[in-house]
């Protein structure tokens, strides 16, 4: 019986929580209630999957008989009540439940999610996908390509393996990318991933600057605000981060020191909609956009949408359609039913107006490829050493 003293009504009891690990990375959620409807979440966190289902052992054991029409009452006890709280394990293990439960909640109601968020504020949310890889290299015949799939604007890595300080040639080079792209009428976002250090990052974005980026996404690590907010202050160029930030407490001192001009809390990793939700509005108060991250799965992305029709500040969403971390067999439309949803037209998809998240998941497939992909290795993240054997960030 659950612990909570609310009422519950025995149609939306929480009779089954269970996680499929699917190619090519991603963790998602199954949440079933005592009247047979089912809500679907991700919970993917890459490269640490079996975190992630070692968590979700508890969250089995504690909300399996809990009213999932309790969504709030279910995430404030899922983060508070264990005392310990926050991070990448904990959050990204509510994310999936958070979602899954508000998938729940539109399709008993025959509502979209963005419904339940108070309507749209758009009809239709802009989009990017990524060119080039980890690995940046041909990126102008890769951008033809994504113009041709109906995108505007796309996001690059600026460099591959960096050292602390390294040679110029190394951010030459991604100035030189972000120009050709430009060069065939399309935006250019360009994530450093966290790779680059304070004295390069800099010269980087003041030599990026007069080619105007549609962003910078991570030009420095997660753990340097004061360097991010000096950072804004050298440059024009729309500073953005927030992929390894899981809270609205982690996102304050970003927003108190001006660090940031577009928050990308990353729904599969900050706690669901409920929290995305939250750092949306909080980002407004300090006239920050949202640009949620998810180079993930089709459920994630269906989760950013939802909340992307609903807050005034979002500008652009992240879609990992053939994304370097997919395969053929394995990608953002394989376990979707009907893939038309994603569609992307002249740099926008479409408002979804099925139920909950809008999406069909095929669950025999998911089913089936789940069995097959828990007997391999997870996936992991490359790991990188320079030139004189020490670690570089990936």
């Amino acid at each position: 019986m659950p612990s909570s003293s609310l009422k519950t009504s025995k149609s939306s009891i929480i009779s089954k929580i269970e996680v499929f690990r699917v190619p090519p990375r991603w963790l998602f959620v199954r949440v079933e209630t005592a009247d047979g409807l089912v809500g679907w979440g991700e919970s993917t966190l890459e490269g640490h999957t079996e975190a992630i289902e070692g968590a979700f052992l508890d969250l089995k054991e504690t909300f399996t008989g809990w009213d999932a029409d309790g969504i709030e009452d279910i995430w404030q006890h899922a983060y508070r009540s264990r005392f310990y709280r926050g991070g990448p394990v904990l959050m990204s293990a509510l994310s999936g439940l958070d979602i899954a439960l508000w998938d729940i909640k539109g399709k008993k109601l025959g509502v979209p999610v963005w419904q339940l968020l108070g309507g749209k504020v758009r009809d239709r949310v802009k989009v990017y996908a990524w060119v080039g890889g980890d690995h940046p290299s041909a990126v102008f015949e890769a951008t033809k390509v994504r113009k041709e799939q109906g995108f505007t604007v796309v996001k690059m890595n600026a460099t591959d393996s960096a050292g602390w300080i390294d040679s110029p040639a190394l951010i030459e080079a991604a100035v030189k990318r972000v120009r050709e792209v430009k060069s065939l009428g399309m935006d250019a976002a360009v994530d450093l991933h966290g790779r680059l250090h304070k004295g390069m990052a800099r010269q980087f974005a003041k030599l990026l600057e007069p080619e105007l980026p549609f962003f910078i996404e991570e030009p420095l690590l997660p753990t340097q605000v004061e360097e991010f907010a000096d950072l804004a202050r050298a440059v024009s160029t729309p500073i953005a981060s927030g992929e390894r930030l899981f809270t609205r407490a982690d996102f304050r001192p970003y927003f108190e020191r001006r660090a940031l001009d577009i928050a990308q809390p990353d729904v599969s990793h900050c706690g669901g909609i409920s929290e995305l939700r939250r750092i949306a509005s909080m980002a407004e108060t300090y006239d920050v956009a949202l640009a949620p991250h998810s180079p993930l799965g089709p459920i994630a992305l269906a989760a950013c949408i939802q909340v992307g029709l609903a807050v005034p500040n979002f500008v652009i969403q992240e879609m990992s359609w053939q994304i370097h971390y997919n395969s053929s067999d394995a990608d953002l439309f394989t376990y979707l039913s009907d893939p038309s949803v994603f569609s992307v037209s002249n740099g926008h998809v479409a408002a979804p107006e099925g139920p909950g998240l809008g999406i069909q998941i095929n669950e025999a497939l998911v089913r089936e490829r789940a069995e097959v992909c828990f007997t391999q290795p997870p996936w992991r993240n490359a790991t990188w050493r320079g030139e004189d054997g020490s670690l570089r960030e990936w």
